[in-house]
């Protein structure tokens, strides 16, 4: 197996994933830069929005080194071959395809697949997993996430699923790298809903990962 490539900074520097699903470029672009401007830097984008990978071009494009872009709900090397040809600096999947993670670690992107027991973190750590999803993490909350990283404290874990902003500081307080959040943080925002609204979600969603990292009561 090739080395296994590191998680992009702006996944680590800020504690947060943005899971964003829109019916089109357009809005996905503007949602992405009003969360961009508000602090949240690594985004992903999920296969199942249409012109998915269009739009991680477009975003990786534009944005450039403001700001990190990868894909999710990659299922297939096909899907992640296209993703990487379009700018995606990293890949997530709700479960772990070794075939998709072998390829992406073989190109150098580093390769966040889903799971939710222990062996099954195993199993996918050991595939060449750069991190490894815990979804979804409602099903156990950040309790489960405090016990599941007892025996496994080197494997990097992302709870995504069910997690609102006010979870966040409990995650990262269990042992979380990071957290991935979709409809609590974007809200309406990516159906023509108000962009300022994401704004001050984001920045109370970064506040929120400060407050965690200083060791405040959460």
């Amino acid at each position: 197996m090739p080395d296994r490539p590191p998680l992009p900074p702006e996944l680590t520097d800020t504690g947060v994933v943005a899971i964003a699903r829109a019916a089109s470029t357009e809005r996905v672009a503007a949602a992405v830069e009003t969360l961009v401007a508000s602090g949240v830097t690594c985004v992903e984008l999920t296969m199942t929005m249409p012109d998915a990978v269009e739009s991680i071009a477009y975003l990786a494009k534009t944005l450039g080194d403001d700001a990190c872009v990868g894909a999710g709900t990659v299922l297939t090397v096909d899907q992640a071959r296209a993703c990487i040809a379009a700018g995606a600096k990293f890949l997530v999947a709700p479960s772990s395809v070794p075939d998709v993670v072998e390829f992406a670690t073989g190109s150098g992107v580093p390769c966040l697949p889903g799971a939710l027991t222990p062996s099954e973190i195993v199993a996918a750590w050991l595939s060449g997993a750069a991190a490894v999803k815990v979804f979804p993490a409602s099903v156990g909350g950040p309790r489960y996430l405090r016990d599941v990283r007892a025996p496994l404290p080197d494997i990097p874990l992302i709870p995504t699923g069910g997690v609102a902003i006010d979870d966040v500081p409990h995650y990262l307080a269990a042992g979380a790298v990071a957290v991935g959040l979709g409809s609590p943080l974007f809200g309406d925002a990516l159906a023509d809903g108000d962009l300022a609204a994401l704004g001050e979600r984001a920045k109370r969603l970064i506040r929120a990962v400060q407050v965690a990292r200083e060791g405040r009561q959460v």
